[in-house]
């Protein structure tokens, strides 16, 4: 029986814009259903409130909460940006609950000690930053961070502008490198681009999706048959 996965999402990035989270569970859990919640609004509030008010966190307990409605085996969250919300999501349902970032996190803390947190949402910048240091204190171990905002970025993607996107990125990457050890997307939409920005720039570069898909799909075969 194929195990069901609903993934939140928070905007329509991952629905429509960037396919990359359904190729990897393609590719990664290829015998998977998959549903899709969206709040296409949440973000944009967040992003317009700078920060998660306890509506935006209700909104997402309501979408974890459709999902296990729904009969999802495990829910993954795609978005970075709610994760303080995603978490208390989780503990509002019986459903296992895996966030896009939380594997990425553990890595960046366990690889780097000055980590470069790269982001095209400016309330992005604090949820990655504080799992990060959050899982670096699970495992013992002192990191700095450096925080960068790539202003302009987002909107040029979400009007369909790859071209200007991408370009902001990789300036602000460029610009990170001499004051890091290791670059951390804090995005999924910023995905395509870790190759490139590695190359440029001599870094680890780490991005959620892959590394976050691969870390659902280990979960989703330790669930019961």
């Amino acid at each position: 029986m194929p195990k069901k996965i609903a993934i939140l999402h928070t905007s329509f990035v991952f629905v429509s814009v960037e396919p990359v989270i359904n190729d990897l569970i393609a590719e990664l859990v290829p015998d998977a259903e998959v549903i899709h919640f969206v709040d296409s609004d949440v973000l944009a509030t967040v992003n317009r409130e700078q920060g998660i008010s306890p509506e935006s966190e209700a909104r997402m307990k309501h979408l974890a909460q459709a999902a296990e409605a729904a009969g999802a085996d495990i829910i993954f969250s795609a978005c970075s940006s709610l994760g303080p919300a995603v978490t208390a999501a989780a503990q509002s349902v019986r459903t296992p609950v895996v966030k896009i970032d939380e594997a990425m996190a553990l890595r960046a803390a366990g690889e780097g000690a000055r980590i470069g947190v790269l982001a095209t949402v400016p309330t992005t910048l604090g949820p990655t930053s504080d799992l990060i240091e959050a899982k670096a204190a699970e495992i013992g171990r002192s990191v700095t961070l450096e925080r960068r905002l790539c202003e302009g970025a987002f909107s040029a993607l979400m009007s369909g502008d790859r071209d200007k996107h991408d370009a902001i990125v990789v300036e602000q990457a460029a610009d990170l490198a001499d004051k890091v050890d290791l670059i951390v997307l804090a995005q999924a939409s910023m995905s395509r681009l870790a190759g490139v920005l590695q190359e440029k720039t001599h870094l680890t570069v780490l991005s959620s999706p892959r590394i976050g898909v691969e870390y659902l799909a280990r979960r989703v075969a330790e669930l019961p048959a």
